[in-house]
């Protein structure tokens, strides 16, 4: 694979954009949204499919399930694979597996088949979002990777918000199949256009999978992150939630002795998490996918269940968060490359723990426009953390570690946004009981559940104080 080499900084001003750089950006931009997407848009359409293919709720959510354990299960073996074959390559394949996903869901004949296409579409989907951060993040260089991550970072912060209401137009608009067909426009582009703009990089045969560390952390992965998921509905002391926890950690120790082993190679270098700027990096983006996606469960069930809202109206009341996250990504990734990404993150967080306190205070009869207002000020806080954070985990890698390092950190990120959902859900459910879901007693089970995000967004100021503060240079290109 082609290797970047950074040009040196020989001044206070980072180096600019160039127009290569940014349509490289747009076009793994384009591809990645078309998978975080899918990720959240069938939430919707769970009763359209119960009708159509005439399932029950609980074989249906394998619909869900299925999708993001296979993204969970493909991500470690991504890192080897963009080594091995090329990040272009890779990045095709991704695509046009995740297309092909797409088309034979849409066209799925029972709740079986969807399911089976499904975990198709989730493996090109996996493989997806760290392919292209890989391919940006060598591509700019550790100069301008604040300015790209922003780019980058635009699919996983739209689509939680966007996908719910596009989903809900394309049902009540045309069918719930058209949730999967129009993945087919948009990832057409986005072939066209890789291969126009991804330069080839040639494979490296050297580099062998690790299988064993593949059969022991895909499937610990995936049995960890089930096991969050029945969590949120029976708690941990369930037998069958114990027994999927049990399973994930034994596999994920066992591959940890593998991977500490000497002369082994393994397919997600735990090695990585020596590095100060890459352990704590990796730590506040756990805590990001606990704060963010936590709150994501939290907040539309809040707006419906204790506010009244319906379903369309509480996901348009979750625009401003969305909204504020994108005007962050507007300007903080310059401001990352010129002072660093530690003081950026801390400015983050502070704001976004501003943002939770109206709904710790006012949940029971907040002002719309001040929650509103609220959400504005908190995504605004999550964007300007979530790209610094991301940019500091590559601080002093050399460019040979890029592609796992990329696959960690994926890694991380969606076991916090596994963890943070169950453990808000199990709040909130014995908050709910404590106050016997009565009117007032719903705002305020609301109330000390929104206190838990608070808590867990500021946990995250911790590790983010111990991330190197100097400013990106050089990297490695071996």
């Amino acid at each position: 694979m082609a290797q970047h080499s950074a040009t040196p900084v020989s001044s206070s001003a980072p180096a600019a954009l160039d127009r290569r750089l940014i349509l490289l950006a747009v076009t793994t931009l384009i591809g990645g949204f078309a998978s975080m997407l899918d990720a959240t848009i069938v939430s919707v359409a769970v009763p359209a499919l119960s009708h159509s293919l005439y399932a029950p709720l609980s074989t249906l959510q394998w619909v869900v399930t299925g999708y993001l354990l296979a993204m969970m299960a493909v991500i470690p073996v991504t890192g080897w694979a963009v080594e091995r074959y090329g990040a272009r390559r890779v990045w095709l394949f991704a695509l046009v597996i995740f297309l092909g996903g797409s088309v034979l869901s849409g066209a799925a004949w029972s709740v079986g088949s969807l399911i089976g296409f499904r975990l198709l579409q989730g493996v090109g989907g996996g493989m997806i979002l760290p392919v292209a951060q890989t391919i940006v993040v060598q591509a700019a260089g550790p100069e301008r990777i604040g300015r790209i991550m922003s780019l980058i970072a635009v699919p996983a912060q739209l689509a939680p918000i966007c996908g719910p209401v596009i989903g809900g137009l394309l049902v009540d608009g045309l069918s719930w199949r058209w949730m999967f067909y129009v993945n087919v426009p948009i990832c057409l582009a986005a072939i066209v256009m890789s291969l126009v703009l991804i330069p080839a990089g040639g494979p490296a045969p050297h580099h062998k999978l690790d299988l064993l560390g593949l059969m022991l952390l895909s499937p610990g992965l995936a049995a960890l992150v089930y096991g969050l998921s029945l969590s949120a509905d029976h708690g941990f002391t369930h037998p069958l939630v114990i027994s999927w926890l049990a399973a994930g950690l034994a596999l994920l120790c066992g591959y940890a002795v593998h991977a500490l082993r000497p002369k082994v190679t393994a397919i997600i270098d735990l090695r990585l998490f020596r590095s100060r700027a890459f352990s704590t990096a990796s730590t506040v983006m756990f805590l990001y996918g606990v704060s963010i996606f936590a709150a994501m469960f939290l907040l539309p069930l809040y707006y419906v269940q204790a506010r009244g809202a319906s379903a369309l109206y509480a996901g348009l009341l979750l625009a401003p968060q969305g909204l504020g996250t994108l005007l962050a990504l507007t300007i903080v990734g310059k401001f990352t490359d010129r002072v660093g990404p530690r003081p950026i993150i801390l400015i983050g967080l502070a704001i976004a723990t501003v943002g939770t306190l109206p709904f710790v205070f006012f949940a029971h009869d907040g002002n719309m426009i001040l929650l509103g207002a609220a959400l504005l000020v908190r995504g605004m806080g999550l964007g300007a953390a979530i790209v610094p954070a991301n940019a500091a985990a590559y601080q002093g890698l050399p460019d040979r570690s890029v592609p796992r390092a990329t696959s960690a950190v994926n890694i991380v990120q969606r076991i916090g946004q596994a963890f943070g959902t169950a453990v808000l859900a199990l709040v909130l459910e014995s908050q709910l009981v404590a106050h016997n879901s009565t009117a007032t007693g719903m705002a305020s089970a609301f109330s000390n559940t929104f206190l838990w995000t608070l808590i867990l967004t500021g946990a995250a100021l911790v590790p983010a104080l111990l991330i190197p503060g100097h400013r990106a240079t050089n990297r490695t290109p071996a």
